[in-house]
């Protein structure tokens, strides 16, 4: 274990990040205190939740396993309240705790879960995909989504650990490895903006699971979220007048990222959305000129080397800007966007004139679904 990273984390209580390869010698000690740990999982990281039960179970612990559905099916009331049920069934107290292993679905609900059984129980995320691992799971937002739109349900809620195992992303199918780049690209454009020249240069290697640059671009993703979530646990700071962004600047492409997720019922990968939503917010950045046509360009120029989408079928305005109004970053009426003033330089653009809204959506409009 000497080689793993590790990227403490300050929030409403202090935890580590740990990136590394072979990481389960880790939990035990994140656990320490527990009698009874629940693992959400969903059913295809059966045997992978049975592999850690039978090893904290020789640490002395009483494992439940919690099988949930796939991706965002697993985010909903009814299975939180599924997962209520067995903690109380199985006697869970306030010095218990649960593991989220998964992808970013999974392990928001796992926190979601934790956070609310007896007002807040301990968690430690075990990320499965490239999105959990450098964005879901780390940072403490948790969450479930509603008929009314995405995480509008949910919980600040920090883990007590995560452990991002790279031997993971070995199996990970490679469209789902692809849409979890969007996260770390996301961060090269409000952020570090090296990330984007590592993924340039070879987009091949930047997204080799096997390979060096990968763990450095989670690790630097990793730990710009750190630093944002340190500063800003409860994403605060933009509402009070000092200048700093603070943690919104992490809801870069979101907005109407999460209004894509909607319409297509979910069945869109997030990165997938995200990187439509961050063309969308260039285009609109551009519109108020704040970001010049070159910072366009080059969103669809890294995005599109990655295999993502940069557009948007046409003819849904109506309905993506509905979706948009009830984002739970809006402020009453006003609709909210992180842009960019330049590469690198993120800012807050609040209540845009709706004219601008619809010509971005009109520059990334394609013919096609």
């Amino acid at each position: 274990m000497s080689s793993d990273i590790v990227i403490p984390v300050k929030a409403e209580r202090s935890y580590d990040v740990v990136i590394g390869r072979g990481l389960l010698g880790h939990m035990g000690d994140m656990l320490a205190g527990a009698q009874r740990v629940a693992i959400i999982h969903p059913g295809a990281l059966t045997a992978t939740a049975e592999a850690i039960r039978d090893d904290l179970s020789d640490g002395g612990f009483e494992v439940t396993l919690l099988e949930v559905p796939e991706a965002e099916d697993a985010k909903s009331a009814e299975v939180a309240a599924f997962c209520w049920g067995v903690l109380g069934t199985a006697g869970f107290t306030r010095s218990d705790a649960v593991v989220g292993l998964g992808g970013g679905a999974t392990t928001d609900l796992a926190g979601f879960v934790a956070a609310t059984w007896l007002r807040g129980i301990r968690v430690v995320q075990v990320p499965t995909t490239l999105l959990g691992m450098v964005d879901a799971a780390v940072g403490g937002k948790t969450g479930i989504n509603t008929e009314a739109g995405k995480n509008l349900v949910g919980a600040f809620w920090s883990p007590s650990g995560v452990l991002c195992d790279m031997t993971a992303l070995q199996t990970l199918p490679r469209n789902d490895l692809l849409a979890g780049m969007a996260e770390v690209v996301k961060v090269g454009f409000v952020r570090d903006t090296s990330i984007l020249d590592d993924v340039l240069r070879d987009p091949a290697r930047a997204t080799d699971p096997d390979g060096d640059i990968l763990t450095d671009l989670i690790r630097r993703a990793v730990q710009v979220k750190a630093d944002v979530v340190s500063a800003d646990f409860h994403e605060t700071s933009a509402t009070q007048g000092d200048g700093s962004i603070g943690r919104e600047v992490l809801n870069y492409g979101h907005t109407f990222g999460h209004a894509v997720e909607r319409r297509e019922r979910f069945s869109w990968r997030h990165g997938a959305a995200v990187a439509v939503g961050m063309m969308f917010v260039a285009e609109l950045a551009a519109l108020g000129g704040r970001l010049d046509q070159e910072g366009v360009d080059l969103h669809r120029e890294v995005l599109g080397a990655l295999g993502l989408p940069t557009r948007y079928a046409p003819g849904h305005a109506d309905e993506l800007m509905a979706a948009m109004a009830i984002d739970k970053k809006a402020r009453g009426s006003l609709l909210r966007f992180v842009v960019l003033n330049g590469i690198g330089n993120p800012g807050i653009w609040a209540g845009p004139d709706p004219l601008f809204l619809t010509s971005a959506y009109d520059a990334i409009s394609s013919d096609s679904e």
